[in-house]
């Protein structure tokens, strides 16, 4: 892989470069720019949240045992790379927060400029809100298990409290997002240390406390070649289900393409946003998992149907007991609340580029920007508020309707990201030029692979995780 830096200040500084990409593609900069190469990988990491996003997707993997969990992870992790670096080589050549939608108009032939580019918008659109709808609804279910591990019985939520939590989660968000984004490049920061932190806390207390507690860790043969199979379809199906784990937690590095003009010098931030983002939570995730199997009750079904309603709470519940696994889920509580910020954060500023474009219903009205409320869109993270509200009423029907906004999020998203990349393969070429971060000789071959895996990842998404009743 070829990379390479285009020195700009000849002309004049970054932030000036910065300024002139959008100018250069029609739009005028109305946000500020003060996020940091730092800040926007930090935007990415923390919307990845490794341990809590392990948490909220582990029961997708754990049905195929550890290998689903362990190598399940790492073989769609290194396909997802792969679209982090196909989709870096176009953010570096057209940083703008409209981004995925801008570059299919761009890249596409002259009959599918409008009709693709509206369906990559609302799909990318649709996939940031079934993310910020499954992120409070996972972490609806974090709090109640704490719930269930303090008093250490067999308390259940209902649907309806579940629900209310959700509501006030999203409430939250919303009012956080419209009045914190002066601070919030501060948050991104800290948020990197956190997770940190948190994964080493992980990687450190499962197999010390396992051991303290007179357990003993599970083998190297268990936790790298012991299979289960808890679905009901094939075991080998079984395996690619286990994919829905990585391809939901290490699914929001468009984030930084989203915040594109808001990063000082994009061109450069951006790109190394996404590249180190999901590199690190490809590296990352494979360690917390295999230090996981090792460390958990080796009867997998154990797990899966634990009493706090959450495998991750069991899993500190076993190896820690009750005090260390409360004060475990206390803190992914906390950072999942922290990627909800994030995610909002995104998912308003991809939202206002596309009404800026004039293509949201009511655009006019949304894409204002409050100069009294430190520059943000605030009408339309009011909005999103509400769309998410409704969508959350799938959380009163059971968990498999609630699985729907998981289902929403991966293949909105997949579609968005692929549908650029394709444009860019069969339409594009000639008018792509490279920007400061490029993949040089292997560009087309990893845009190629990458739209492969895109398209099989939308269909994986569309699978329930429980395959046909034998009768």
């Amino acid at each position: 892989m070829r990379t390479y830096w285009v020195c700009a200040s000849y002309f004049c500084s970054f932030d000036r470069v910065a300024h002139r990409k959008p100018a250069k593609m029609g739009y005028k900069q109305e946000l500020r720019r003060h996020y940091s190469t730092p800040q926007i990988f930090a935007v990415a990491f923390s919307i990845m949240g490794l341990v809590p996003s392990i948490a909220s997707t582990i029961a997708f993997s754990l049905p195929a045992g550890p290998v689903g969990m362990v190598w399940g992870w790492f073989t769609a992790s290194i396909f997802i790379f792969l679209v982090g670096l196909a989709m870096s080589d176009l953010a570096s050549s057209m940083p703008t927060a409209g981004g995925l939608y801008w570059w299919t108009h761009y890249f596409a032939g002259a009959k599918f400029k409008s009709p693709l580019s509206f369906l990559v918008g609302y799909s990318n659109t649709l996939g940031l809100i079934g993310g910020m709808c499954s992120v409070d609804y996972t972490l609806s279910l974090m709090i109640l298990s704490c719930v269930g591990i303090a008093r250490d019985d067999d308390w259940s939520a209902s649907r309806g409290v579940i629900y209310g939590v959700y509501v006030a989660l999203i409430l939250l968000h919303g009012l956080t997002g419209a009045l914190a984004g002066r601070c919030m490049p501060r948050i991104q920061t800290a948020c990197i240390y956190i997770n940190i932190a948190l994964i080493i806390a992980t990687v450190v207390a499962l197999p010390v406390g396992r051991i303290t507690r007179g357990g003993s860790l599970n083998s190297g043969e268990y936790v790298f070649r012991h299979m289960d199979n808890e679905t009901g379809w094939p075991t080998g199906w079984a395996f690619m289900l286990a994919w829905l784990s990585p391809i939901w937690s290490i699914g929001s590095f468009d984030s930084c393409v989203h915040m594109s003009e808001e990063a000082k010098h994009a061109a450069k931030a951006v790109p190394l946003g996404i590249v180190f983002s999901a590199g690190s939570a490809c590296v990352l995730g494979f360690l917390v998992l295999a230090v996981m199997a090792a460390s958990m009750n080796p009867d997998v079904s154990m797990t899966i149907n634990s009493k706090f309603g959450q495998p991750m709470a069991q899993v500190y519940y076993d190896a820690l007991g009750r005090n260390g696994a409360l004060g475990f889920m206390i803190v992914l509580c906390v950072i999942q609340y922290l990627i909800g910020q994030s995610l909002i954060v995104a998912a308003s500023r991809q939202a206002w580029a596309f009404s800026r474009d004039g293509a949201l219903p009511f655009s006019t009205f949304f894409r204002h920007i409050s100069t009294r409320i430190h520059y943000q869109p605030v009408r339309l993270i009011c909005g999103l508020v509400v769309v998410c509200l409704v969508l959350g009423l799938l959380c009163l029907i059971d968990s498999a309707a609630a699985n729907a906004l998981f289902s929403l999020f991966v293949a909105s998203n997949y579609l968005s990201w692929g549908m650029p990349i394709f444009c860019r393969l069969v339409w594009g070429e000639a008018r792509f030029r490279p920007g400061e971060f490029y993949t040089g000789a292997l560009s087309k071959s990893i845009a190629s692979i990458a739209v492969i895996y895109l398209v099989f990842g939308i269909v994986l998404s569309m699978f329930p995780t429980t395959g046909p009743s034998p009768s």
